[in-house]
């Protein structure tokens, strides 16, 4: 864990950022308030419609369940599920036990899972037997006291048991004792490290985080559909605490087709309130779409991903209320732009800082942040030593500049990561990856402009004297077998030409910048590339 000033807790208790209340005390104070909301999952295998009081009694059977097998406060329960009622179920239940609940993003192949598994150490691991190209790993889960299965229909065996069995007859009341400065969550986010880094948040930091988003949401919204992975930090957060603690309906998707989508949008009223800006632009570019639909979504928050500033302009001009924000798994909210912000700012800029949080920018324009929502540290003590300084300050990586109104713009970043419509990647991990592969003698990874999801890996390459360039069907079998998952596989490929090199700093270090400004100007012509 991180050093927290003694002033910095004093201020963040007497301002009202952290209470005494746990994540399940207020899960269950909101759940109380609304138990007739809605709950619906839009899903063509698992679909659901009910609403909070049902969803809520089936957590308090789970909860009932696992304590009854030894699970209470501190125990960690890893739940890797599609944006389904299970994983409202296993999320509340964590809460209510006051356990520590670890969501993994479902398209993670077996690399990342087992990496999560090892650290981690889950008590218990809710997953389903398979979605899409997710199958259950038994070998994985040997070491876990109690797996639940969603979607299994053979009895329990060993450590196995279908989801329903682990429910008990009769729910548990109330929410058991914690202490509200323990961690409740530890996300994994992919980034500048070889594997997933696993960031801790206790109670206090990630309610401040459910009240902060949701004090600077604008008003009439409209009723909200969930499309980021539920495994996802954001997509967490805006599935299964904010519209609880709001008392507004949750709807959820575990599939995005944007065609589906506008169906939704026409048959159930549904309004889709942002995130990274692939899930709007896609809606505007679909063959179906129709001005019509706007109807239903007047307000975008965008952020999670690099935000175009055409794509800003573009939604304004369709008539919509755009804003920005900025922030990460480890700081969630650290600047946003309030819905009564100048328009210029709204637009062109990532926001000022969020009520108690504080930023600074070092010499080279690199952010460094602190405030009551910024996580406890990571779950490699080397990674936290390296990251947060002894007075609070977070070293962000990602470089800006303030204006003199406040207002923070992003202009580059320090560390090597693509962020594909939302989610982190790794450079380190595709280059090590791409290495592996026999004609590779170099490989350099980074994010290439992409217009759907802002981002998508390129990779350059070296090839050995002697040897051909792979093709991207080769390079994606390559990474198919290694256990990547898909969203991470290279979607452009180029090759050093014969008898040239990289661009190189005087110490050898390859100049990263350079290949992304050659490919951003179209400087470099890609061997093969494509999308999944």
């Amino acid at each position: 864990m991180r050093r927290i000033p003694a002033q910095l807790v004093e201020r963040y208790q007497r301002e009202g950022y952290w209470t005494q209340e746990t994540l399940g005390d207020m899960l269950a104070r909101g759940l109380a308030g609304s138990p007739e909301a809605g709950f619906c999952v839009h899903s063509s295998i698992r679909p659901y419609r009910g609403t909070f009081g049902e969803v809520e009694r089936d957590a308090r059977r789970l909860a009932a369940g696992l304590r009854e097998r030894g699970v209470g406060p501190g125990d960690v329960v890893a739940m890797q599920l599609p944006n389904w009622r299970e994983a409202a179920v296993t999320f509340w239940a964590s809460a209510f036990l006051g356990a520590v609940v670890v969501p993994i993003v479902h398209f993670y192949g077996r690399r990342e899972l087992a990496h999560i598994m090892a650290t981690a150490k889950p008590r218990v691991f809710v997953t389903a037997e398979e979605f899409g190209r997710m199958r259950y790993q038994p070998d994985l889960c040997g070491d876990v006291a109690v797996v639940g299965l969603v979607g299994a229909a053979h009895p329990a065996a060993g450590n196995e048991h279908a989801f329903e069995q682990l429910l008990a007859d009769e729910p548990m009341a109330g929410t058991v004792a914690a202490d509200p400065a323990a961690p409740t969550l530890i996300a994994f986010t992919s980034g500048t490290t070889r594997d997933p880094k696993g960031v801790i948040h206790s109670h206090q930091t990630l309610s401040c985080e459910t009240r902060q988003l949701l004090e600077n949401y604008p008003p009439d919204r409209g009723r909200q559909l969930t499309a980021t992975p539920v495994g996802h930090f954001i997509g967490m957060l805006g599935a299964f605490l904010i519209p609880v603690l709001e008392g507004a309906p949750i709807d959820l998707c575990d599939v995005w087709d944007p065609g589906r989508v506008l169906k939704l949008i026409e048959s159930d009223g549904l309004s889709i309130g942002g995130g990274p800006p692939y899930f709007v632009t896609s809606l505007l570019d679909h063959p179906d779409f129709r001005p019509e639909h706007l109807r239903r979504f007047k307000t975008v928050g965008l952020g999670g991903s690099t935000v175009p500033a055409a794509v800003t302009q573009r939604l304004t001009d369709l008539g919509l209320f755009v804003f920005r924000s900025y922030g990460s798994t480890e700081h969630p909210s650290i600047t946003g732009s309030r819905p009564d912000a100048p328009e210029v700012k709204r637009l062109f800029t990532d926001g000022n800082v969020r009520p108690g949080v504080e930023i600074r920018l070092g010499e080279d324009g690199e952010i460094f942040s602190r405030g009551p929502d910024l996580c406890l540290g990571y779950t490699d003590d080397e990674l936290t030593a390296r990251a947060f300084d002894d007075d609070g300050w977070y070293r962000t990586g990602d470089v800006g500049v303030l204006d003199d109104d406040g207002y923070l713009t992003i202009t580059d970043r320090k560390a090597d990561v693509i962020i594909r419509g939302g989610e982190n990647i790794s450079a380190l991990e595709v280059e090590e990856v791409l290495l592996a592969m026999p004609a590779v003698a170099e490989a350099v990874v980074v994010a290439a402009p992409d217009a759907r999801l802002g981002e998508h890996t390129a990779a350059v390459l070296r090839i050995r004297e002697g040897q051909s360039m792979p093709a991207l069907g080769d390079v994606r079998e390559h990474f198919k077998q290694a256990g990547v998952a898909t969203q991470k596989w290279p979607e452009e490929l180029h090759r050093v030409p014969e008898g040239q090199d990289f661009p190189r700093t005087a110490s050898g270090k390859v100049q990263k910048f350079v290949i992304r400004q050659q490919l951003a100007a179209g400087e470099l012509s890609a061997i093969a590339t494509g999308q999944e």
